[in-house]
């Protein structure tokens, strides 16, 4: 286990209240995050950050590096000239004191102590939100540090900047940093925290099926509270699980789970969501996922972009789970199912089977839904017939090279 506790830094709940105030659809939270914001700002001297988050927008070449506030017409806080003096004071004040010492260092000191000085600078760096400066400074400290550990850990700070400043390349990189260096000794800790961070970032690109077992295997190790909270894992878990998992799996790993199951009730209108899916109540499980939606993807960072794309996947799903128990169904009994009118059904229906993710037709005249399975033969005969042609090509290649 790592010797060192991991300080939430950067702290990763202000950019959230920075994107509350970015969405004119989130104004029923936005007097709170407006204080939270400033608040933790102040708290912490963020100078820099503050001047990031009140600056006038302007286009930036890279989508990569974001250098304008997150949000396109209006700043999430007002300026204040006043309060960013303090704080810019505050900041020149401590960035002395560590240039000063470090000098000291260099002509008294080992190369340890110079290393833990270099790195209580980078670190402070991020914790003022000084992205140009704190980069170049984790670096240099990530070269003069010795142990493997510290390394890990410094990788790792870089991993949690490129979350606060949604710099997706910068994450990318040091995950895999990250990654290969626990490869060659990392402790079951930090081992166990890198999954939490991989979870994250693929949830944040859209991997929910990689994002999945990482955030399961972490629910009963988890000590990544830097990155998310344990409420926020089980969150994930659950939203994530309840798309790609299997109906046993789902049962076995989210209903069940003793770690899911002491969190889930304090978890606004989530208790219901996968539950409500497994028994087949349809027509709860649609006022779940429309709760869902509202509660925790719409007002996520992270979730937000992915909310229309995974609110129309759970509803395949549950359509599909429901036809999958009958060879036809009329429109009627499956708004009733759902708890919607039958046009809805009928134009969800509709779109989802153009556009091949349900395997079922609609007879209008009737108002019949028929399911359409292909037999187990005719699959098992196109694979056979795929993977003869395959192997006449090989044969044919060897063929020639010995003829």
């Amino acid at each position: 286990m790592s010797d060192d506790i991991v300080l939430p830094i950067p702290n990763l709940e202000l950019p959230q209240y920075a994107f509350t105030l970015s969405q004119p659809s989130l104004g029923h939270l936005q007097d709170k995050a407006r204080v939270d914001l400033l608040t933790g700002i102040q708290k912490d001297h963020m100078a820099p950050y503050y001047r990031f988050l009140t600056s006038t927008p302007e286009p930036s070449a890279s989508t990569s590096a974001p250098t304008s506030p997150p949000t396109n017409t209006t700043r999430p806080l007002p300026f204040d000239p006043r309060v960013y003096d303090e704080m810019a004071a505050k900041n020149k004040e401590e960035l002395e004191s560590f240039d000063k010492r470090l000098e000291e260092a260099e002509k008294t000191e080992g190369e340890s102590d110079v290393a833990d000085l270099l790195r209580g600078k980078a670190m402070y760096l991020v914790k003022i939100g000084d992205k140009e400066k704190a980069l170049p400074a984790l670096e240099l400290a990530l070269e003069k540090s010795p142990g493997l550990g510290t390394k890990i850990d410094l990788v790792l700070t870089l991993v949690r900047v490129g979350f606060f400043f949604a710099d997706q390349t910068l994450v990318k990189v040091n995950l895999a940093k990250a990654d290969e260096l626990i490869e060659k000794g990392g402790d079951w800790d930090r081992r166990n925290r890198l999954k939490v961070y991989q979870a994250v970032q693929s949830l944040s690109i859209r991997q929910f099926n990689r994002a999945t077992p990482l955030l399961l295997d972490s629910l009963s190790t988890f000590t990544a509270t830097e990155l998310v909270s344990y409420e926020q894992l089980v969150l994930y878990a659950v939203v994530s699980g309840t798309l790609t998992l299997g109906r046993v799996e789902m049962k076995k790993k989210i209903l069940l789970s003793p770690e899911v199951n002491s969190i889930l009730f304090e978890i606004k209108d989530l208790s219901e969501y996968t539950k409500s899916l497994y028994d087949c109540h349809y027509d709860k499980f649609f006022i779940a996922l429309a709760s869902l939606e509202q509660t925790h993807l719409l007002p996520s960072q992270i979730l937000r972009p992915h909310a229309r794309w995974y609110i129309r996947e759970m509803r395949i799903r549950a359509y599909a789970q429901l036809l999958e128990s009958y060879n036809s169904l009329t429109l009627k009994s499956m708004s009733l199912a759902f708890g919607v009118g039958e046009s809805f059904v009928d134009n969800d229906l509709s779109r989802f089977i153009s556009s091949g993710r349900l395997n079922c037709t609609i007879d209008q005249v009737n108002g019949i839904v028929e399911t359409t399975r292909a037999s187990s033969k005719s699959a098992q005969y196109e694979t056979v017939i795929k993977r003869g042609d395959v192997v006449l090509g090989s044969l044919q290649r060897l063929s020639k090279v010995l003829y």
